[in-house]
């Protein structure tokens, strides 16, 4: 997954002297970042410690530490949060099998409670879809079994239909905006869960197969995912722009419920048009009961 040495590398190679004031008197200078003394300094440790940190040979750090090396480092506020969470990892964390995921009865209910005109997605803590109603399955998906999250073994993986299924990156006119935003979030929910075998495997799996997954990885990014919005190009009711917002769980916070609501009058006809698609798979269900 990612240490602490490894992060604080990333991000200290990403800040120069003349970012935070540092003067080098126009030596030559070997790295493009801070050097492992020059952060030390600025964080007010001494540079012995900092190193050993690092290294990974020294114990953890305290929150004052990690505050002041965050404060260096002009790590935002999830970057600082990641920055305790790898701190707080055991040196060799062992890895685990985590047990399945189930929603919450409350989140299936208000995920059954949306009429198709509002496409929502239930995600797991690796982003597989647990849940979702038929626009949902219909915008996204409609390619794969509409009953597929209702077995653990065979759940869609959000990250791996996004790096290596080509139906969905066809889908996404600004996928590269959208991979660059689940990598990052992959990284902080690594930092999380350190010792969940699945999402070390996961990771290990999208970075052998998928070159695209493996350089965002690279880049140390981490992030939140949270508000933002996709550009689709449906194969059944063309091109469309959402917005999505997550809804997080107080019961399950690992699991989000993400909505989506068109951004103008042309995608609202759009998600229309996908709805009235959808009545009569839905009257034919409703009357079998």
């Amino acid at each position: 997954m990612e240490s602490l040495g490894a992060f604080l590398k990333n991000r200290r190679d990403r800040i120069t002297p003349a970012d935070v004031g540092l003067r080098t008197y126009g030596t030559s200078r070997r790295v493009l970042g801070l050097r492992r003394e020059e952060l030390a300094q600025l964080a007010g440790v001494s540079a012995g410690y900092y190193t050993r940190l690092e290294q990974g040979q020294a114990d953890t750090a305290s929150t004052q530490v990690l505050d002041a090396l965050a404060h260096a480092l002009r790590l935002d506020q999830v970057e600082s949060a990641h920055l305790h969470n790898l701190a707080r990892q055991p040196a060799l964390p062992g890895l685990t099998e985590p047990p399945a995921e189930h929603l919450h009865p409350r989140v299936l209910a208000l995920l059954s409670s949306l009429t198709d005109a509002t496409p929502a997605i239930a995600l797991g803590r690796r982003g597989d879809v647990l849940a979702w109603n038929r626009a949902g399955h219909a915008l996204f998906a409609e390619h794969l079994d509409f009953d597929a999250p209702d077995n653990p073994t065979r759940r869609p993986s959000v990250p791996r239909m996004f790096f290596l299924d080509p139906l969905t990156r066809d889908l996404h006119h600004n996928w590269p905006e959208l991979a660059r935003i689940h990598v990052a979030y992959l990284r902080l929910t690594a930092g999380r869960h350190p010792s969940d075998a699945r999402l070390a495997a996961l990771i290990g799996e999208l970075t052998m197969r998928s070159d695209d997954f493996a350089t965002l990885w690279a880049t140390g990014d981490v992030s939140d995912c949270t508000t933002g919005t996709m550009d689709l190009r449906h194969p059944t009711i063309g091109a469309l722009s959402v917005d999505y917002q997550v809804w997080l769980q107080p019961d399950s916070p690992d699991h989000r419920l993400e909505l989506y609501t068109p951004n103008d009058e042309g995608s609202a006809d759009a998600l229309r048009l996908l709805s009235h698609q959808l009545a009569p798979t839905t009257s034919r269900r409703t009357d079998s009961r």
